[in-house]
């Protein structure tokens, strides 16, 4: 028996991967508001509540993990004061068996593969957040790639600059060894894949997220452009730029 074996690793009862995307600058020498936008790992039933927050729990919840990652689970936040709404994210992916030996994508693919394929849907959550009544938390399984991605549009769309959306996407790349310790059972990891394989998949470099907002950039009307092209319209724009910035 390994001292692992003896002594397994837990895994920690709290999300690791939770903040506040408050108190951002944005290109016109604003801030965005605290209390609007949450982002963070997926939650687990039996988590401790966090207490760095304006409000918890949020009033709106995006869960966008693949349907393979649920499995017809309830999430562990649909309760009476929280709306659950279930966006699917990388679900064509999640539904590949994978086979040995694995190829793994690089993650300037899969964020390609996001936007390329998933428009609707990243347009669908800025809808659901600029209506929220209250704090939003946008989740994937890590908090880091398709929840990144749409969290960089978001922002983007309300006007925050450029340099503070990579910032705030790099601070996953600290959290993600407490990450991995709650995505022990994911579906999402092939099994037997040697961990160096994976590196790059788990961390989070500015130039992943930069090629996300390269794309965007260059959309004729920018990612508000981009977003109204994908099935958002201007009021979702106007109510959700209100409500970020206030």
């Amino acid at each position: 028996m390994t001292a692992t074996d003896a002594h397994p690793v837990q895994r920690p009862d709290r999300l690791v991967n939770l903040r506040d995307l408050g108190d951002l600058p944005t290109e016109d020498g604003g801030r965005t508001r605290p209390g609007v936008l949450y982002r963070s790992d997926a939650p687990h039933a039996g988590d401790a509540a966090p207490d760095h927050l304006p409000e918890w729990p949020p009033r709106v919840v995006v869960d966008l993990r693949a349907r393979v990652e649920y499995d017809g689970v309830p999430h562990p936040m649909d309760r009476e004061s929280v709306r659950v709404h279930r966006v699917p994210l990388l679900d064509d992916l999640a539904a590949t068996p994978p086979t040995l030996p694995v190829t793994l994508p690089t993650l300037t693919q899969i964020y390609a593969h996001l936007l390329h394929g998933s428009g609707a849907d990243l347009a669908k959550v800025l809808r659901v957040v600029a209506a929220a009544e209250g704090p939003a938390l946008v989740h994937c399984s890590a908090g880091k790639d398709r929840t990144g991605v749409s969290v960089a549009l978001l922002l983007r769309a309300a006007g925050v600059r450029r340099d503070a959306v990579v910032a705030d996407y790099v601070r996953t790349d600290a959290n993600m060894p407490l990450v991995m310790r709650r995505m022990v059972d994911n579906p999402m990891l092939p099994p037997g894949v040697d961990p160096e394989a994976v590196r790059e998949l788990m961390s989070a470099p500015a130039v992943a997220i930069e090629t996300v907002l390269d794309h965007v950039d260059q959309h004729r009307g920018g990612v508000r452009g981009w977003l109204v092209d994908h099935g958002a319209d201007e009021a979702d724009l106007a109510r959700w730029t209100a409500r970020i910035l206030g």
